[in-house]
């Protein structure tokens, strides 16, 4: 019998005032329920406020060194039951068991970044004009926030953003992607065995319309971090920011990849493959234009079909696939919308571009990477987030040329560029509009050390990550002393 799972609220486990549920399915296998979820309630939101706010002053007044103990625990229980985990997103999320892993370790990576940061919480201390006043500044948490996952790393991201907001003093409600209930479960166990007082993470789930609108108009929440679509986010910020709230959201990308003649194209492609494709592109920073001059477009669209045809689709847990289902019904329907419309805007279909049914697919939501060439800057494909596993390929006269069409976006994640030549490459980094970009490496390239943003309609609010984690989860408090 498959189970049901509860929210998380005040260190109990209960079920909705609503009294619904709705399940979690194998992408792979849409006959496997995974479990079943509360369908929650602006109620069951309201619960875990009080909650939140009853555990605050305690959880607040905690040293910030005693508060970064628990992440300090939490990677040696990321890393004990780290097969568990990635099993666990492979068959929720659909991407195949080694990028699975590879997300648990990159998790387990932050926490030993952020753990760290609860002996950095520092403020600075500023001469006065007074010589007998001594001026400072503190930092200090804000009070009760949300946090707002999206699936596609719901390990990662779930516990990349709640853990900067507890090590601040902060308590949490935690919504998560309805699509990864199942390993937010998971987070919350996670974190109960390191201790955490009561109170201080809770977990809500159910439809966003309903716990993330709540969770965005609840003047007692003081800050939201979002990660997901643009237009959820625009929206989200909103309601937060009409109230006099924090936002952050990180959201959508259509990210340019550009190759030079110079290039090393082999290079340059295996890097495509990796950004574009892996995770069937279900990455915000995932390449979805390649740039190239017409020289070498031919040879680059050619190479590109190569390692297309070569990618292994299957059910994430066979050995040696390389990518799983994309997430739902929804999702599958928006990639073959794409591809039918790339076509008819005039874009050529060189590879891929359908729902693949063999070998036991037809169960799943599985489709081919896609390649399209002839793809002109005023398309849909050029210009829409897609999410999923289609590269557009643009051809260009000339590196200025190739610039001005990656920049010709309302999106401005992430962006990467392949050249042998350094003095294109810096001109491009000081060029690009893009929160985060790479010279010879994939896009999707991100190390936890270091800041993560967009611009345009990309990001809102502070950067995630690195030496700015803490900023988005704290105000300074400036004090002058007279003795």
């Amino acid at each position: 019998m498959t189970q049901t799972y509860y929210n998380y609220i005040g260190g109990t486990w209960v079920p909705s005032v609503s009294g619904d549920t709705y399940p979690s399915i194998n992408p792979a296998n849409t006959e496997e329920v995974l479990g079943y979820f509360q369908k929650s309630t602006s109620a069951d939101v309201q619960m875990a406020i009080k909650a939140a706010s009853k555990a605050f002053p305690g959880w607040s007044s905690t040293s910030a060194p005693k508060r970064g103990e628990v992440l300090f625990r939490l990677i040696s229980l990321l890393e004990e039951q780290k097969d568990e985990l990635a099993a666990i997103i492979t068959k929720e999320v659909g991407k195949s068991l080694r990028e699975a892993k590879g997300e648990v370790k990159k998790t387990i990576q932050a926490m030993q970044q952020f753990s760290g940061e609860a002996t950095r919480l520092t403020g600075e201390t500023v001469p006065s004009y007074d010589t007998n006043v001594l001026g400072y500044t503190v930092r200090e948490p804000l009070g009760v926030v949300g946090v707002i996952a999206p699936y596609n790393f719901p390990l990662g991201i779930g516990i990349w953003k709640i853990a900067p907001a507890i090590l601040a003093g902060n308590t949490v409600i935690f919504k998560p992607a309805s699509h990864t209930s199942l390993i937010s479960v998971k987070i919350m166990e996670l974190f109960e065995q390191t201790g955490v007082p009561s109170g201080v993470i809770n977990m809500v789930t159910g439809p966003g319309s309903v716990v993330g609108k709540e969770i965005g108009q609840n003047p007692e929440i003081q800050a939201v971090s979002f990660t997901g679509s643009t237009d959820v986010g625009v929206q989200l910020g909103k309601w937060v920011t009409n109230r006099g709230g924090r936002m952050q959201a990180e959201m959508g990308g259509k990210n340019p990849t550009i190759i030079l003649e110079d290039a090393d194209i082999d290079q340059a492609l295996d890097s495509v493959v990796i950004s574009g494709f892996l995770d069937n592109g279900q990455r915000c920073t995932g390449t979805s234009r390649l740039i190239v001059p017409k020289s070498i477009a031919k040879e680059v669209t050619k190479k590109l079909v190569e390692r297309a045809e070569k990618l292994v689709i299957g059910d994430g847990f066979e050995p040696g696939v390389d990518n799983g289902p994309v997430i739902d019904e929804s999702q599958l329907n928006k990639y073959l919308h794409y591809v039918q419309e790339a076509i008819e805007q005039g874009a050529r279909l060189e590879y891929g571009g359908k729902r693949l049914m063999n070998n036991g697919m037809d169960k799943g939501y599985f489709v081919a990477p896609t390649v399209f060439s002839q793809v002109r800057p005023e398309m849909s494909i050029a210009q829409e987030e897609i999410f999923g596993p289609v590269i557009g390929i643009m051809e260009v006269d000339s590196y200025e040329e190739a610039i001005e069409i990656a920049n010709n976006i309302d999106f401005g994640l992430s962006s990467a560029i392949f050249t042998r030549d350094l003095k294109k490459a810096f001109h491009f980094v000081r060029n690009i509009e893009s929160g985060v970009t790479h010279v010879n490496m994939p896009s999707t390239h991100f190390e936890n050390q270091y800041p993560f943003g967009g611009k345009k309609s990309s990001s809102m609010g502070p950067r995630e990550q690195g030496s700015s984690a803490l900023e988005f989860w704290t105000e300074t408090k400036t004090v002058y002393v007279n003795p």
